[in-house]
């Protein structure tokens, strides 16, 4: 193994936040414990496979700081790399770690000029002059270049993994949740019990494609993706990761290719997203407070959102909003709306 200096496994984070690259190619790639043999491929993109790989071996992204001030799971994965890298954590997957919006995370700013998570599926070629925009076309290559060498879904069904994880600016009725990207498919059981062995206490099912590195993955790589919201956003260092102790120790599991769904584990509270607040100008009026907790429940006929002729009505007996934001730029989404569809949507899994 090569020494500390040259070695960006040790910790991940600092080595990437400080810029650092390989001196050399021959300093891209090593051995670590267990025979792990890893690469770096880009700026917090680092590549860790097993000593040994087989038609059947899975392969899981795990990303995170996609947002940049979404500090507590890029703190987790970078402990985790370290971990592996020391034999502290057994590796049997194939993992592609990925920080995502790394001069974001030196700015402690959720994104520079456009919200990273919003420029994927080739969104990106919309914004050319944006910070975000080349970040995201490295990204969808190097899933893309990841996912070419996992079997298919037809030769090792459920191969293919994405945990992109998130934290939430504002405070949750759920603190622990999970988005699943919409894939034309009814959720996977193997996605769900995942879910409950992490202890997350909800799941949101997208009903349209999304402009998320998840949907990305799910719709162009065919992984089993999913969205995670662990928590709140708060600065490097400041994080108690004892609170995120469920999903951290089910994430090293899945790379570990132990079981997940101990007995006794809750399967999480699934909501359908129904409907979605977007944006139309800078008039927009959101009628809720500015500190309503994500998952807030409004009634029928309640008037969410105007915005010059543009309004957003309750339909449902009940609807719950998420991610209500209305900072975000003209013809982005100011806010989801989610409906309880536990029982329909646990009998349709596959």
């Amino acid at each position: 193994m090569t020494s500390s200096a040259e070695n960006p496994l040790a910790d991940f984070l600092a080595y990437t936040l400080a810029g650092t690259r390989p001196a050399s190619p021959e300093a891209a790639h090593g051995e670590c414990a267990g025979g792990v043999r890893w690469q770096w491929l880009d700026e917090g993109v680092l590549e860790l496979e097993p000593a040994r790989v087989d038609a059947t071996t899975r392969s899981v992204l795990l990303s995170a700081g996609v947002h940049g001030d979404e500090t507590a799971p890029i703190e987790l994965l970078s402990q985790l790399v370290a971990d592996i890298a020391a034999g502290r954590a057994p590796l049997a997957c194939r993992v592609l770690a990925v920080l995502g919006n790394a001069a974001a995370m030196r700015a402690g700013e959720r994104y520079l000029d456009d919200d990273l998570n919003r420029l994927f599926g080739g969104r990106h070629a919309r914004v050319p002059a944006s910070r975000e925009a080349p970040r995201a076309v490295a990204l969808e290559a190097a899933a893309q270049r990841f996912f070419a060498k996992a079997p298919s879904a037809a030769d090792a069904p459920f191969a293919r993994w994405h945990l992109d994880m998130h934290t939430a600016i504002r405070a949750s009725a759920f603190e622990q949740f999970a988005l699943l990207p919409h894939t034309g498919e009814p959720p996977a059981r193997a996605m769900l019990e995942w879910l409950a062995d992490a202890r997350i206490a909800a799941v949101l099912i997208h009903t349209e494609k999304g402009a998320t590195l998840s949907s990305f993955t799910a719709e162009t790589c065919g992984a089993l993706a999913c969205t995670l919201e662990l928590g709140k956003v708060r600065p490097f260092g400041e994080n108690d990761l004892s609170r995120f102790a469920g999903a951290d120790a089910a994430v090293r599991r899945l790379v570990a290719g132990e079981a997940s769904l101990p007995k006794g584990a809750q399967m999480p509270r699934i909501f359908t997203v129904i409907g979605q607040i977007t944006k139309q100008s800078d008039a927009l009026k959101l009628n809720v407070a500015a500190d309503v907790p994500n998952f807030t429940p409004f009634q029928r006929g309640e008037v969410l959102a105007e915005d010059g002729a543009y309004r957003y009505v309750v339909q449902h007996d009940e609807e719950r909003i998420v991610f209500p934001n209305p900072g975000v730029k003209p013809g982005l989404r100011a806010g989801l709306l989610v409906v309880d569809t536990t029982r329909e949507t646990l009998a349709a899994l596959v």
